[in-house]
């Protein structure tokens, strides 16, 4: 590799990380450990890494000491493993101190794993990106020997979302009218263009968030995958977006696809709807009452931000609920499941902290309606159920039934409370 045209790319980058403006993001780093950041394209790893690189030169790093490669580069098309090692010998001459080195989609290189576990042994200061399949954090540590943390970044929470946009939403300051107001018109931009940070400084935000879904897709999945039946990949996220809130199983998807004349097999269905999830497009919540194989074969699917979900709905707020529910439950929980049996289908369930929980965007009748029927029946059914709650997008309440607590939260506020 020429050392001019790599020296060129880090000197490019320095200026970048230099003039950007960090939204601070509720991620901690330890600085002595390395790092591998995973997650859906977008959602802000990179700029994660301009923060501690930011943080480093403000503790008196010098600039030369940080070696700053993005791999989606150009002019690294040409770049293989066998090029790693021009790195290394890059920065000790540029400086005799020691490097902080931060590789931005490295996957992009075949063999990038054995450079990055030499890296680690050799004690120096690496940080790595990647958002496709072969970086997909359940296998980071087989890949890399636990020689690296793996830390799942996700689009913007909505606090952070909050935060992006300067708006003050302490507990004091939410108290006053004009707070709560500005809030709730906020939450309306989040719960239908989602939490891309970059999406903040565009005005065709869903033109934005179709471009990521787009790359996600041709990029991450088809091409990757070598896929040639696009059209079948296509319809088969756009009816799995249309099932968001109900269970559905490999079988279903199939027939719905064979119906329409999408000529493929289980099978592919299965490997499809795998290469979604190993690219963050999509997740599954399973239910709590199943043996393993059914859980496995019979979840819930929802999306890994609401703007990527919207592009397949008209004005279906119902399901943009009952997906950002989900979002924020998986990103703060280590498990969330949802609960259905005889005379029992409730949303959600938490094991961690007992709380069952009901997604509805409205509710007509508040003391007799279905949302709380349910939540009466979990009551009964799960002996770990403690707390119950409706998930409203306006509505607030609280309720005692037959002896039982049921709080309705309006999701703005209960996305404050994550």
């Amino acid at each position: 590799m020429n050392h001019e045209t790599l020296k060129q790319i880090i000197y490019d980058q320095h200026k970048i990380i230099k003039d950007f403006k960090i939204v601070k993001r509720d991620y901690d780093f330890d600085l002595n450990a390395n790092y591998v950041l995973v997650g859906l394209r977008r959602a802000g790893k990179s700029t994660l890494l301009y923060k501690i690189v930011q943080d480093l030169i403000a503790n008196g790093v010098e600039w030369n000491q940080i070696i700053y490669i993005n791999f989606e580069d150009e002019r690294l098309e040409e770049f293989t493993a066998n090029d790693f090692n021009d790195i290394l010998t890059l920065q000790s001459e540029l400086t005799n101190k020691e490097g902080w080195f931060f590789f931005d989609e490295i996957q992009n290189i075949e063999g990038w794993e054995k450079f990055a576990r030499r890296m680690a042994d050799s004690k120096e200061h690496t940080f790595i990106t990647g958002s496709n399949a072969k970086m997909l954090s359940s296998e980071i540590e087989e890949r890399l020997g636990g020689r690296y943390l793996s830390k799942y970044i996700t689009p913007y929470s909505f606090k952070e979302f909050l935060t992006a946009k300067n708006v003050d939403f302490s507990e004091k300051s939410i108290l006053g009218t004009k707070s709560r107001g500005l809030i709730k018109r906020i939450l309306e931009e989040y719960f239908y263009f989602g939490g891309f940070p970059e999406n903040l400084l565009y005005s065709d935000k869903r033109g934005y968030v179709s471009s990521i879904y787009q790359k996600v897709l041709l990029g991450d999945i088809a091409s990757r995958n070598n896929i040639r039946n696009i059209a079948g990949l296509k319809l088969l996220m756009k009816k799995i977006a249309e099932t968001v809130k109900d269970e559905v199983s490999y079988s279903k998807l199939y027939n719905i696809l064979k119906s329409i004349g999408i000529n493929i097999s289980k099978d592919v269905v299965i490997d499809y709807i795998s290469y979604a999830k190993e690219s963050y497009l999509i997740f599954a919540v399973k239910n709590y009452f199943l043996k393993f194989v059914d859980k496995e074969t019979t979840p819930k699917y929802y999306w890994n931000d609401n703007g990527l979900l919207n592009l397949f709905l008209n004005k279906e707020e119902p399901r943009l609920l009952e997906n950002l529910v989900a979002i924020s439950l998986k990103n703060n929980f280590d498990e969330i499941f949802y609960l259905k049996a005889q005379n029992l289908d409730a949303d959600f369930f938490v094991p961690e902290t007992g709380t069952v929980i009901q997604a509805a965007y409205s509710l007509a009748s508040i003391s007799d309606d279905r949302e709380t029927k349910t939540l009466l029946q979990a009551a009964k059914t799960v002996k770990e159920a403690k707390r119950f709650v409706i998930i409203t997008f306006e509505e607030e309440n609280e309720l005692e039934i037959d002896g039982v607590k049921i709080e309705v939260i309006p999701v703005w506020k209960w996305l404050l409370m994550m």
